[in-house]
């Protein structure tokens, strides 16, 4: 298979976990004899200073013609220390997704063996995890008109959706509960807001083609809690988009690091993959962050173009890299703790020879190959 990637780096980490998400589905091209062609641009804070856009027309128009965008990060100090800022990187982001009509953005969270003890939550209770939020991510109170009064002391966020809106990602919802374990969960503040109000009577309906899918119901506030205390309850999480990006990152803590989590957004011709966590401007160049959401986000892209052994050899190589405790620091607490490059450059070595991997482990040297 061919296909045409554009690569966005974007802000902090972002570049960095991205070459190594890169360097792996290169990897993955060599094993299973694909071509996939890789094209850089700017977006975000990088953008705005080299041209003072978020999101340059050049970098859109690539976005466009890609079968698939690869994304790092944004957001950047400089810009979220001042409030006064007319123009911000994640304005970048958000016209993308608009623009691209990704309406439905795809987080599955599982946990993993050798990680259960990082997670600040008891084994016990999240072993097995294996749930995915479906968020909305085109609508919603992100998008809504927006206004400040004139004496500046007072401000509004219009909070607004479509019937269309709710069906699209609905659909979506209930067909990957169809194939998981038959439960969806839509998460709402329907005794308060009319838009969740919408979004039951809309779901409630739509359910009526899915009868094999058990459909309950929760508050968000409800849902924050049950996350933590019995994660392994859920199975598809359906919500709006302001409530899936606050869920989703309070999910990330049971793997026990944002950096493990992985996302997918879809719409009507585009598609786009990218980790979860945020910039981390700290950590820009020291070559510490954590490439392993990057990572996944590449099986993610794989898994949408049905290449499935080739999204597969991917998991395994992340699943053995933290058997092998080669990971960075955020879950590798001892004095060995790899470096960003290390745990992609291991990772692309496993999947093109895991047997001479394997049979030299020993000799292994970080900061080199690991194929001897």
């Amino acid at each position: 298979m061919k296909l045409n990637i554009a690569v966005l780096g974007g802000d902090g980490i972002g570049p960095e976990i991205t070459t190594q998400a890169v360097n792996v589905l290169s990897a993955v091209g060599k094993k299973f004899n694909h071509t996939f062609n890789f094209t850089s641009a700017l977006v975000g804070a990088s953008a705005i200073k080299e041209n003072g856009n978020p999101l340059p027309n050049n970098t859109l128009e690539l976005c466009q013609a890609s079968d698939a965008v690869l994304f790092g990060a944004i957001g950047d100090p400089e810009f979220d220390n001042n409030p006064d800022a007319k123009v911000r990187p994640e304005q970048g982001l958000l016209k993308l997704r608009k623009s691209l009509g990704l309406f439905a953005n795809i987080r599955p969270l599982t946990t993993f063996e050798p990680l259960l003890h990082k997670s600040p939550i008891k084994e016990r209770i999240i072993k097995n995890t294996d749930f995915v939020i479906y968020r909305e991510l085109t609508g919603g109170i992100y998008f809504g008109d927006k206004n400040v009064s004139e004496d500046g002391k007072s401000a509004s966020d219009n909070c607004v959706y479509n019937d269309f809106e709710v069906d699209r990602i609905a659909h979506l919802a209930f067909k990957a509960a169809k194939s998981r374990r038959k439960k969806l969960t839509l998460v709402d503040k329907a005794n308060v807001l009319e838009t969740s109000r919408l979004w039951r009577k809309r779901v409630k309906e739509i359910a009526k083609a899915y009868p094999d899918v058990q459909l309950n119901f929760l508050f968000v506030d409800n849902a924050a809690m049950q996350i933590i205390v019995n994660p392994r309850q859920f199975d598809v999480i359906l919500t709006e988009n302001m409530f899936g990006d606050i869920l989703s990152d309070e999910a990330s803590v049971i793997s026990g690091s944002i950096g493990l989590l992985a996302s997918a957004s879809i719409g009507e011709n585009s598609v786009l993959f990218e980790p979860i966590h945020g910039s981390f401007p700290k950590a820009k160049g020291k070559n510490t962050a954590n490439p392993l959401a990057a990572i996944l986000s590449a099986a993610m892209l794989l898994e949408h173009f049905n290449l499935h052994e080739e999204a597969d050899a991917i998991k395994n190589a992340v699943e053995k890299s933290i058997e092998l405790n080669i990971t960075t620091k955020d879950i590798n607490a001892t004095q060995k703790f790899a470096r960003t490059s290390d745990v992609g450059e291991f990772i692309a070595d496993y999947i093109i020879d895991k047997k001479s991997v394997l049979n030299h482990i020993e000799n292994i040297n970080l900061g080199q190959s690991t194929i001897i």
